[in-house]
């Protein structure tokens, strides 16, 4: 009789122990022979079908391996429901992550990304991330000595968000200690804007009119941009621009969807705007889909290096009308998908030309092989 008391305790203990053990785990695995520090992307579906009473205001993602919080962001898209967990995760090369979810109030989250509508000046939207920020003009801007057509840069050199401190001291020109806009765009696409490219000729279809935010951080930023109707060597065209940035990337992606009739393909470029010098420091990759470029020094504002990849190769590369450009082509209402974005040397981060293009090339390679993500 005792020992079967005994046995039944060792029964109970082991259940209790087992009642432990994680049941709603998440793995990454990063089967590339890079050290990743990026965001992943969970189906919140799935993580539904192994935890269903989980509570979006009341749950941890643990490392089992440190027993530490990750950060997370639930990833709406512009709805009411998630449809997404983001997790920023560090694993090394050719390694797994093991994952937990728990019932428990996470960390305060630190805003690494931001973005918003700017009235107070001329309808900018700019956006930013703990690396450098952006901004893109909407249709009050145009018709003034102001107006320019591509993405523009602000360099910044603080994992702080600084876009609603340089609206307020307007004279972003000037660096006060955590960066400056100095970025030139005028009549170019700037830091990697899209445009139609017909007749060889780069078709600028005016600011942006209207804006969505659909997400807006701790980790991701993404909103859209819609443009009015116009016309580009006699097509009627429209487009909408969907942009987001992530936390601790110095690229955006962007998805640009274009709808005309004429016909069914639409050659669009992508530009970088060059500057004066004859030397140009730029790394090029067609068949990869890349195009980057380091500028040349612009006094005590330092040094920007731009670039893009397409998602789509090959594609074709021209330098002409004041910029590098990548040509590639957009279906009838279908996104076409590319990266674009800048660092600045000053940032103390990415210094001279070869690590730049090196960011540029790595970053391309993480993208043929994205981190592996399962729900158990």
């Amino acid at each position: 009789m005792r020992s079967t008391f005994f046995i039944l305790c060792f029964l109970c203990l082991c259940v209790g122990v087992s009642a432990q053990k994680p049941k709603h785990l998440i793995t990454v695995e990063n089967t590339s022979k890079f050290n990743r520090s990026e965001l992943v992307r969970v189906s919140w579906a799935d993580v539904l079908k192994v935890y269903p009473t989980i509570d979006t205001a009341n749950f941890q993602v643990i490392n089992k391996a440190t027993a530490g919080q990750l950060p997370y962001q639930l990833e709406k898209l512009g709805g009411a429901e998630v449809r997404f967990l983001l997790l920023q995760v560090a694993i090394k090369a050719k390694s797994k992550l093991e994952l937990q979810l728990s019932k428990g109030k996470p960390n305060p989250p630190v805003t690494k990304t931001y973005g918003r509508y700017v009235p107070e000046r001329k309808d900018d939207f700019a956006w930013e991330n703990d690396k450098i920020a952006f901004r893109m003009y909407g249709k009050a801007l145009e018709g003034t000595n102001e107006n320019a057509h591509g993405m523009d840069v602000w360099v910044k050199r603080t994992s702080d968000m600084v876009i609603n401190k340089r609206y307020k001291v307007d004279n972003y020109h000037k660096d006060h200690g955590d960066g400056l806009d100095y970025y030139s765009v005028g009549t170019t696409l700037g830091a990697g804007d899209m445009a139609p490219y017909l007749a060889d000729t780069v078709w600028y279809l005016g600011n942006y009119r209207s804006y969505k935010v659909l997400d807006n951080g701790p980790l991701r930023t993404s909103f859209q941009l819609i443009y009015d109707e116009a016309s580009a060597n006699g097509i009627k065209i429209k487009v909408t621009k969907q942009i987001s940035i992530d936390a601790g990337s110095q690229l955006n992606k962007v998805e640009n969807t274009y709808s005309f009739n004429e016909q069914t393909a639409l050659p669009v470029a992508v530009g970088l705007a060059t500057r004066k010098e004859e030397k140009k420091d730029v790394f090029t990759d067609a068949k990869a889909g890349i195009l980057s470029y380091w500028e040349p020094v612009h006094g005590a504002d330092g040094i920007t290096g731009v670039g893009a990849i397409f998602l789509k190769t090959p594609i074709q590369i021209k330098q002409k009308h004041n910029q590098l450009l990548g040509i590639g082509v957009a279906k009838a209402n279908q996104p076409i998908i590319y990266y674009t974005g800048a660092a600045w040397n000053k940032a103390g981060e990415i210094t001279d030309s070869v690590q730049w293009f090196k960011y540029i090339r790595d970053f391309n390679e993480k993208l043929k092989r994205p981190l592996r993500v399962k729900v158990k």
